[in-house]
């Protein structure tokens, strides 16, 4: 190897050529993947702001005025009964505020700049809800409010001029009301 590169007749110069098409290609690949992770990021900050957005929108029936403690998000419901009183709240209509995303054939995309590239997609939302008992007999190992989210996100691999599949990942993320006094 060392005597190619100290060779004089020019033989070094096809492999110096070839050696930095290759870290070219090497630093695409990276940034394409770092691209690719901050877009994943950015979703599911966005995502999670959504759920603890829906978990502050339940915390008057969370906190319902009862003395004995935090109970769940109930109402009176008829004599002596209650009823559970969750609000799910518009997790996509907050996306669409935060990041842009508009409703397209089903799922919520963002469009580049141009309007006709997908940046990515965000499809397949679910909310699970789950309420603090009503009046527990031991409160401090009660189940507390929680929210839990699952969301299926898309976003279109670029390399090299060409869109290869797309990378699909499965994000969750899980908000809770904490009492603090």
């Amino acid at each position: 190897m060392k005597e190619i590169l100290r060779d004089s007749r020019a033989s070094s110069f096809p492999m110096t050529i070839g050696i930095v098409l290759s870290l070219i290609i090497l630093m695409c690949g990276i940034s394409e993947y770092f691209r690719l992770q901050v877009i994943a990021a950015g979703v599911r900050e966005a995502v999670e702001d959504a759920v603890i957005s829906t978990v502050n929108d339940n915390y008057a029936g969370v906190y319902h005025g009862v003395r004995e403690g935090y109970s769940g998000s109930y109402v009176p419901f008829g004599e002596g009964s209650w009823e559970e009183d969750l609000n799910e709240g518009d997790i996509y209509d907050y996306l669409d505020e935060t990041i842009g995303t508009q409703l397209s054939g089903g799922r919520h995309v963002k469009y580049a700049d141009t309007g006709t590239a997908m940046e990515f997609a965000i499809d397949s939302l679910q909310v699970t809800l789950r309420n603090a008992p009503l009046a527990p007999s031991d409160p401090a190992h009660a189940q507390r409010f929680e929210a839990d989210a699952i969301v299926r996100l898309e976003v279109p691999v670029r390399f090299g001029g060409r869109i290869l599949p797309s990378m699909w990942i499965t994000l969750k993320v899980q908000a809770g009301y904490t009492e603090v006094f």
